[in-house]
């Protein structure tokens, strides 16, 4: 393993006006991350294949890292950058970089446009960070039930009692 090339982990990156979210898709115990002005760096070995994953991240744009923060859950590191110009418009990518990174991708689950922060009235900057990072590490308040019907709940349905017999 001394001899091994490390290899980035895949990535994959979404924002919001004031945020970015990255999620190292790796399995790693303690992986080593740095969160700088201007990049990310991670490094760690993935648990399913003992190899190295290394990766530094030159950024579109400067992010704070005092309140930026990252959260190791177990299948995956996940992360929230704090940008520093919240003011400006959305990063055309992730970095500065033309060419796309080959183990970089989007995450259309967690991404905003601004079209659709135009609609709901706002960004995601009112989220608190350490909430964000509570519920991205699957903390399951008792919010999260409420959000989620269990299939006992859907069994009861009010819409089911009227239903003639099958003949």
């Amino acid at each position: 393993m001394a001899n091994e090339t490390p290899v980035p982990p895949p990535v994959l990156w979404a924002q919001c006006k004031a945020d970015v979210f990255l999620t190292f898709s790796i399995e790693s115990k303690d992986p080593t991350i740095k969160i700088e002005q201007d990049s990310v760096y991670f490094k760690g070995i993935n648990a399913s294949d003992n190899k190295i994953n290394e990766v530094t991240i030159p950024l579109y744009d400067n992010v704070v890292p005092e309140s930026s923060a990252f959260v190791n859950k177990g299948r995956c590191i996940e992360m929230v950058l704090h940008k520093k110009n919240t003011d400006a418009s959305y990063w055309p990518s992730l970095t500065k970089d033309k060419k796309k990174p080959h183990y970089l991708k989007v995450d259309f689950n967690k991404w905003k446009d601004e079209y659709d922060e135009e609609e709901t009235g706002g960004d995601n900057s009112n989220y608190d960070l350490v909430e964000l990072l509570r519920t991205m590490g699957g903390g399951g308040g008792a919010g999260d039930k409420a959000e989620k019907p269990s299939f006992s709940d859907q069994e009861t349905d009010s819409d089911d009692e009227n239903l003639p017999d099958l003949e």
